[in-house]
């Protein structure tokens, strides 16, 4: 037993057990949980396969970023693939089933692909299956499409009713943690029409995982006060389990309501998920930031997740990652993790910082490794241990987890939808959000302020910029008192040296270090043209963890800063979203309008049959003695309009 569910702590509800199945296995959780902190519970680190080489993947993150925990939940028509174990609700009845694999998940035959990594190296798909010709239609493509592709659905009818609905307000704030509630609490207080969007289930956002006190309270508390405050005032609409995934012209905002996606039972009068519109004079996107994995030898086994997934399991849903855990850090963000998992009484093996001068305390009896990284790992289908390195020096350290931090990187791909270049900055070792003018704003940790107290500010100062705006008096905010704040200074570190295996970049597609080297070699250094020939960044997390870490190797390798690689380009959506979402009630005869002419009465009256020609209904045939088909008609039409010029009978 490794992972395992702490004996107390936690925000889920230990005295509502929830049973669900993954696999056929009957397992269990509490309601609270996501997917992925019940399988962790339940010690099942083996989820999912990767792409390419079928290596065995677990759980990385515990947000929408994950990129190997993909399941398929439900069955029969139900069934949604890819869907992220990190954000799925756990509900009484829930059936997942892991993806990727033949004929189970330990014993995939496709693993085979690992054992054959030279031949498929980034590219080959460009290089091969050219010779002979003939094998290309009767061979190579029928394996392709066979091997293409991640999940399986069926095609039967959709049993589910969708919906789509436009919201309008003054500000629309997306996100939930600390600025998104300063910000929402300064608007409301003036009387502005707010819209407070969170993806989660649960309002807080980062908040629900922190353990620094506001206030002497928990954070989570601080949290519950303002969202009671928020829920009292009547110009406020909150929208939990609600991801905004695209912003439009003229400050219009897509955004996908998750209705019942968290209930075993579907209420037929209601929408399983619904599109929303949202007309926003203003935004504030305080979206946080996503912490990034490490590169080095052996990072994708499983049981490596990054440190602030591996709090988040422990501090909101009661969940260790192992019973002995390492940290690799490259920051302070490290040393915050090894606080949270001592404070539960989860054993830190050893905390390994590639800085040599770092100053952060280390809680009681963990042992720090300064100046240290790790060069490979040890198991097979989970971790076993981890190879340090130190001036040469190499250590084999037993754990049955590791806790990788990377630094961090604001989530701006709303604010660069619409043709906005992220800007580098050498401050923060970061890209930040492009000026975008009134309309849309960054705050938080999204616009580089990673300090909780400094989060609270710019949410409250943004949102007091935008009720001024309005003309109106700006009510007061007065920030929490916040304990033992960490500052998360970091140092880059793109790419460990000395690895003994696969460095993986983009976990999902198995894309490591040395694709991104012979991606150069071979004149695709460019970064979009480097995305397109190793497939970094095209996996269904769209570089949401890998992308930053391939930018800044592919720096280091030209001799360049990450402001002049740059990054690929920024599209909607943020998040996968249901072609039933899209298409809302719109199906079967309401696909589309039914539109006729001022004559379609008359014409339906004289015997006419109609086709759809477009955007309008049009009379084809008017059939008259001795012609069986609608071909006879309409040429009778045209021998009329040709006979007769400008006159058109066809009575």
């Amino acid at each position: 037993m490794t992972a395992y569910r702490l004996a107390s702590g936690g925000l889920i509800d230990r005295s509502n057990t929830i049973g669900f199945t993954f696999d056929g296995a009957n397992l269990s959780g509490h309601a609270g949980d996501t997917l992925a902190s019940a399988l962790l519970a339940n010690d099942r680190l083996l989820v999912g396969r990767s792409f390419k080489y079928h290596r065995p993947r677990g759980i990385v993150t515990a947000g929408p970023s994950e990129p190997n925990a993909l399941v398929t939940i439900g069955t029969g028509a139900r069934r949604d693939p890819n869907t992220k174990a990190t954000v799925a609700e756990l509900y009484d009845g829930l059936a997942a089933t892991s993806q990727n694999r033949w004929p189970s998940l330990a014993f995939d035959i496709g693993a085979v692909n690992d054992r054959l990594s030279r031949f498929l190296s980034a590219g080959f798909y460009y290089k091969t299956f050219m010779w002979p010709a003939v094998f290309w239609e009767k061979v190579y493509e029928p394996l392709i499409r066979r091997a293409a592709g991640l999940g399986r659905t069926d095609l039967p009818r959709d049993p589910d009713a969708y919906e789509k609905s436009w919201a309008h307000c003054d500000l629309l704030v997306v996100g939930s943690g600390p600025a998104g509630l300063a910000a929402a609490l300064v608007a409301a207080r003036s009387g502005l029409r707010v819209i407070l969007a969170e993806q989660d289930f649960a309002l807080g956002g980062a908040l629900l995982s922190e353990t620094t006190r506001l206030d002497g309270e928990a954070s989570f508390v601080f949290a519950r006060h303002a969202i009671d405050e928020l829920q009292g005032h009547p110009g406020v609409t909150l929208l939990s389990r609600t991801t905004v995934f695209g912003w439009y012209d003229d400050n219009v905002f897509g955004a996908v309501e998750r209705v019942q996606k968290h209930s075993a039972t579907i209420d037929a009068a209601r929408p399983v998920e619904r599109l929303w519109r949202i007309v926003a004079k203003h935004a504030i996107l305080a979206t946080g930031a996503e912490e990034r994995p490490l590169v080095f030898g052996g990072n994708d086994r499983p049981g490596i997740m990054m440190a602030s997934a591996a709090s988040t399991y422990a501090n909101r849903f009661g969940v260790a990652a192992g019973r002995s855990v390492a940290i690799f850090t490259n920051g302070s963000s490290g040393y915050r993790t090894a606080a949270d998992l001592s404070a539960q009484g989860v054993p830190v093996e050893v905390l390994i910082d590639s800085r040599t001068e770092a100053a952060d305390p280390a809680p009681d009896g963990v042992r720090v490794m300064r100046g240290g990284s790790i060069v490979d790992t040890k198991g097979s289908k989970r971790l076993r241990a981890v190879v340090a390195d130190r001036g040469g020096f190499e250590e084999l350290i037993p754990c049955d987890a590791l806790a990788m931090s990377g630094g961090w990187s604001p989530v701006i791909h709303l604010a660069c939808q619409r043709g906005g270049k992220p800007v580098w900055s050498q401050a923060l070792q970061a890209f930040l959000a492009p000026d975008a003018g009134d309309g849309l704003v960054m705050a938080g940790a999204a616009a580089g302020h990673y300090r909780l107290s400094e989060c609270f500010e710019d949410g409250a100062r943004k949102a007091a910029a935008v009720v001024e705006m309005f003309g109106r008096p700006v009510a007061g905010f007065e920030r929490p008192v916040v304990d033992e704040e960490i500052d998360p200074s970091f140092t880059a570190l793109w790419h460990v040296p000395g690895a003994k295996s696969k460095a993986f970049v983009d976990f999902q597609n198995d894309v490591h270090g040395k694709d991104l080297g012979l991606a150069l070699r071979e004149g695709f250094g460019h970064v979009e043209h480097a995305k397109r020939y190793t497939t970094s960044g095209m996996a269904t997390d769209q570089g949401k963890l890998g992308n930053i870490n391939a930018i800044g190797i592919l720096a280091t390798m030209r001799g360049v800063s990450p402001a002049e690689v740059g990054t690929t380009t920024f599209r909607p959506f943020y998040t996968p979203v249901s072609f039933g979402a899209l298409a809302g009630p719109a199906r079967d005869e309401h696909a589309m309008p039914a539109r006729r002419s001022p004559l379609h009465g008359w014409a339906a009256r004289h015997g006419a049959v109609f086709i759809d020609a477009g955007l309008w209904y049009r009379s084809s045939w008017f059939p008259k003695a001795g012609e069986k088909t609608w071909r006879e008609s309409v040429d009778r039409e045209v021998r009329t309009v040709r006979e007769h010029a400008g006159l058109c009978d066809v009575s």
